[in-house]
């Protein structure tokens, strides 16, 4: 059973599968809406803002790319995208706008309610440990990251990071000059749980360095080591 009532907003446009996520997570706990088409979708976490929302790509009247993109443009909620579409570009392309996860269609929906469980748990507080002492910020040149207020800076200037941006941002920051591979990636910023695929972890740098790095294409914070993972620093 969840440990609170948190609420999870669905946008599905298959009535069937939307009811039998809903029975679902409803038996987990959770205050569970849905709507069936991306507008409705975007309104309602609008007009009530969900702890997370779990969202169709393939959707009548907006796509769910473009309500992705609104949802991150406007605020951090985690998102677990539902794709049907096969190839790896088309599966890590929610991940590409900032959402936090991806289930590919069809899916069990245990499978699902654990997904769920997992993002919910390593988003919860924005911390790693999840520790409600107060912690000092993470400092790395002119990278700030407060960890109590969730508030990602760079030379001052606040960069919109999603919750699994942050987590990532912050195990480099923890540990400057270490080498990561993008398993001890997952371990440290996603969590044990977490069982998608390595390649999310690339997505998630590439998005990290559009808001961090003065140049993208030749970053001075996050460092690749082909073949091995990545670095904070040089």
């Amino acid at each position: 059973m969840a440990t609170t009532r948190k609420r999870v907003l669905i946008v599905e446009d298959d009535h069937k599968t939307a009811e039998i996520v809903r029975l679902y997570l409803e038996r987990d706990g959770y205050l569970v809406t849905s709507v069936h088409d991306g507008r409705k979708g975007l309104e309602a976490a609008r007009a009530e803002p969900p702890d997370l929302v779990i969202l169709d790509l393939l959707l009548p009247g907006m796509s769910g790319l473009d309500v992705c993109r609104s949802l991150r443009s406007e605020c951090r909620v985690p998102i677990i995208v539902l794709t049907a579409l096969s190839t790896e570009q088309d599966k890590l392309a929610g991940l590409d706008l900032g959402a936090d996860d991806y289930v590919t269609k069809p899916f069990s929906p245990r499978e699902l309610s654990a997904r769920v469980r997992a993002v919910l748990r390593r988003t919860s507080d924005g911390t790693l440990e999840g520790n409600a002492a107060v912690q000092p910020p993470l400092t790395y040149q002119e990278l700030v990251l407060d960890l109590d207020r969730h508030v990602a800076k760079v030379s001052e200037i606040e960069a919109h990071l999603t919750p699994t941006e942050f987590r990532i941002l912050a195990a480099l920051m923890r540990e400057p000059g270490r080498l990561f591979n993008r398993s001890q990636l997952v371990e440290k910023a996603l969590g044990y749980d977490y069982d998608g695929m390595d390649r999310t972890v690339d997505v998630h740098i590439l998005n990290l360095r559009r808001k961090i790095e003065s140049d993208p294409n030749s970053p001075e914070y996050i460092r690749t080591v082909y073949g091995i993972g990545y670095k904070l620093g040089a």
